[in-house]
């Protein structure tokens, strides 16, 4: 069975989430402040963390900070802040997704579904995929080149993916909003944007991602002199 970490420290809204994504079959481990939530993710594995921001002792950002220094597990930012300046922030450190409060409770529950679905191992698919100095474990979602493990998130992984199987295609921030997240998406295009811009910076020499302007991006099929 798959383990959710929930941090919040809004008891009623904790109690909440626990009920309906115990009901939709996960284990749930609950949080109620930043310390507590690390100290609880140090101690056991984790499928996905979802992480309310405005929390005591510690901020869902400085929680999410930590666990992305030693971790890649799915994080769904949770949150009343809808500023763009705050999705930002929260994408910037690395979280998967951002959902800002009031939701609806059977939306949050397939948002998960769909990120746990993308981030588990699937026997169907080839377990190895290779494009110049690159070599992605499609498994164990992770990156290689000739300097050694590229580190990435869930979602970074999944985009740098989608533009390798669509070799020479331009893919456009849509293209990637449909077939990723596969939910309707109400917030800014532009986080897309933000992903790659993380993933590119990570990716550092082995960075074959080219900015189609007005368009979107891809990887060339073929190999330039």
């Amino acid at each position: 069975m798959q383990k959710i970490l929930i941090v919040e420290d809004d008891l009623a809204i904790q109690a909440l989430l626990h009920d309906f994504i115990q009901e939709a079959g996960y284990s749930v481990e609950l949080a109620s402040d930043g310390v507590e939530a690390l100290s609880r993710f140090s101690e056991q594995n984790f499928d996905l963390v979802l992480l309310d921001i405005m929390l005591p002792k510690i901020d869902g950002y400085g929680v999410c900070e930590v666990i992305r220094q030693k971790s890649n597990v799915p994080i769904i930012m949770l949150t009343a802040l809808d500023g763009e300046e705050s999705q930002i922030k929260g994408l910037d450190l690395q979280a998967d997704d951002y959902i800002t409060k009031l939701f609806s409770m059977p939306v949050l529950i397939r948002k998960i579904a769909a990120i746990l679905r993308r981030t588990s191992k699937q026997e169907d698919t080839p377990h190895i995929m290779s494009y110049k100095d690159l070599t992605l474990d499609l498994d164990g979602y992770k990156v290689y080149s000739s300097e050694g493990n590229i580190e990435l998130t869930p979602r970074e992984f999944e985009i740098l993916r989608e533009l390798l199987n669509h070799k020479g295609r331009n893919l456009t921030r849509q293209n990637f909003l449909q077939t990723l997240w596969k939910y309707e998406f109400f917030g800014d295009e532009r986080i897309i944007d933000t992903h790659i811009k993380n993933l590119r910076k990570k990716l550092g020499t082995v960075d074959y991602i080219e900015t189609i302007r007005g368009v979107g991006y891809r990887i060339d099929k073929e190999d330039k002199e």
